[in-house]
Order: C-alpha cells, then sequence, then structure tokens
C-alpha cells in the first residue's frame, strides 16, 4: 500500500462530515492501523485504508474516535473542544489549534 500524505496534524479542530462531531486530533496514522475485525464491524462506509486515518477526541465528549481522512473537514468554529484528555496532551490553544510542548507515545 502506497501511503499519502495527512491533510490534518496533531493539535488541529476538525468536524466529522458523517456524524457532524467536532473534535481535535491526538494522533496520525499514514495508513490505517486497526483490525480488520474493528474495520469490518466499525468502519460501514469502507474508507480506503491506504490513506490517513486519525485519533480524535470528540468535543463534549470523553470518547476517542478513529476516523478516516475522507470522513474528516477542518473545523470552521475555531472555539477550544471539552474533553477530559485535553489538557493532558496539550497545554495552549490559540489561533483555533491545540499545541504541546512534549512528544506523547
Amino acid at each position: 500500500m502506497e501511503s499519502k500524505v495527512a491533510r490534518f496534524a496533531i493539535g488541529q479542530l476538525i468536524h466529522h462530515k458523517l456524524f457532524h462531531y467536532r473534535g481535535v486530533i491526538v494522533d496520525v496514522d499514514s495508513v490505517f492501523q486497526g483490525t480488520e475485525e474493528w474495520y469490518q464491524q466499525v468502519a460501514r462506509s469502507r474508507p480506503p485504508k491506504d490513506q490517513p486515518w486519525y485519533r480524535v477526541l470528540v468535543d463534549q465528549d470523553d470518547s476517542e474516535t478513529y476516523v478516516a481522512e475522507r470522513n474528516l473537514e477542518s473545523d470552521s468554529e475555531n472555539k477550544p473542544i471539552q474533553h477530559p484528555l485535553v489538557s493532558q496532551l496539550f497545554n495552549s490553544f490559540e489561533d483555533g489549534r491545540y499545541h504541546r510542548s512534549h512528544s506523547v507515545n
């Protein structure tokens, strides 16, 4: 599989096109890294596995999702999100984007 360059970056706010939630990118995989079982059960629209996938903290929820790039777009609100892990992963929010001064494994 040939991987593509990721359109979104860690700390960037996104909007999910299908499920209409806001969130923040916390990790980027250049290609799908989940299991085939998860893909068959959860990824019902069958997005491509050979394109970037993102781990996203969901606004006003305590969940994290794993989303194919084709289902995301830039968030137009540019306001902080509410999620319990934001303060643990990021140390500032400026100009519609989260920033961190340390790397997270």
